[in-house]
This record gives C-alpha cells, sequence and structure tokens, in this order.
C-alpha cells in the first residue's frame, strides 16, 4: 500500500495544465488533499509529568485564537500569532521552526506576508512540508501538525517553535511550544 499523496505521475507539465478555481490561483496541484489519518498527544501538567517520571518532550507557553470573516479565512492565521506572541512576550524573530497549515500554497504565502515573516526565514517554515505534501486529515490535523512541530524541534535542537492553523468558518489558531529537553 502507498500513500494517498503526493502523486507518483506528477510533473510540472502536468501541473501547468491544472485550471484554477473561481479563476484564481488555488488549483489541485497546489491544494491540499484531505485525507485519512490519525493524531494523538497526552497533555498534562509539568507537575503531573514529574509525579509520574514522565520527562515532556515540549511546553506549551501559550496558545491563541481569533477570528475574521469566514470568506478570508487566510487572514485569521495573522491575528492569532499576533496574539499569541503578545501572550508570551515571544518575538518572532526568537521562532525556530513554524508549521502552518497549508490547506492551499497561496494561504500559506498570504498568512507569511500576514504574519510579517521575511521570505529570508521561509526556511524555517514547514521544513518537512505540510498539507499538500504530507496531507491533511480532517479533524486530526491541528495534532498532526503539533506532532511535526515537535519531531523537528527535537531532530534539530529548536528551542521554540510555533504552530498556525486557520480553520473554516473563520478561525485562526496559533501556539508557541518550547522544547523540554
Amino acid at each position: 500500500e502507498t500513500d494517498e499523496t503526493p502523486r507518483r505521475d506528477t510533473s510540472m507539465e502536468k501541473l501547468a495544465k491544472l485550471t484554477p478555481v473561481q479563476g484564481g490561483v488555488c488549483t489541485a496541484g497546489n491544494s491540499s488533499t484531505e485525507n485519512d489519518g490519525g493524531a494523538a498527544v497526552v497533555v498534562m501538567s509539568g507537575k503531573k509529568a514529574k509525579e509520574l517520571g514522565i520527562k515532556p518532550f515540549l511546553s506549551v507557553n501559550a496558545i491563541a485564537a481569533a477570528g475574521a470573516d469566514p470568506t478570508r479565512t487566510h487572514l485569521t492565521v495573522g491575528k492569532a500569532v499576533r496574539k499569541v506572541l503578545g501572550m508570551s512576550q515571544i518575538s518572532l524573530e526568537s521562532i525556530d521552526r513554524i508549521e502552518i497549515q497549508e490547506a492551499f500554497a497561496a494561504q500559506v504565502l498570504a498568512d507569511l506576508k500576514d504574519m510579517g515573516v521575511s521570505p529570508d526565514d521561509y526556511g524555517k517554515v514547514n521544513v518537512n512540508g505540510s498539507g499538500i505534501s504530507l496531507g491533511h486529515p480532517i479533524g486530526a490535523t491541528g495534532v498532526r501538525v503539533l506532532v511535526t512541530l515537535m519531531h523537528e524541534m527535537r531532530r534539530t535542537g529548536a528551542g521554540i517553535g510555533l504552530e498556525c492553523i486557520c480553520g473554516g468558518g473563520g478561525l485562526g489558531i496559533a501556539g508557541v511550544f518550547e522544547r523540554c529537553e
């Protein structure tokens, strides 16, 4: 058995022939697929982890949500990120890794611009891919993105990570996480 995406027969020539939706820029080639999947994390207080002898991977610094017009969902991530950075008192420049749910490639680029991420820092964003390459398991995406962030932080020794997700209906969520190891 093989993964549902990416399609093995994809080529630049085939992608160039895809028709954008409603005259825009989103096509089946730069949009995530809806995939089956599941993910789980265990969340507990530091006190409880110590009591059970469990060494945590990450600690939650702050989590924030923000809303916007549901027809302009791309604006929600930037609002949530500005809110969570204010709560955590951590600057965007201090973030070592950013994982942002990629429903559409254009949406991620709009989010990064709205968040104020410099193109020079794109190398710390979704370094292993995201929704288009890894899949978008509706209902499990938030945890999938967090687990991807956690493993990348462990692999590279990154100290601070930012998770961002836009949700249907005009909701954006962002979290700042710190590596415990």
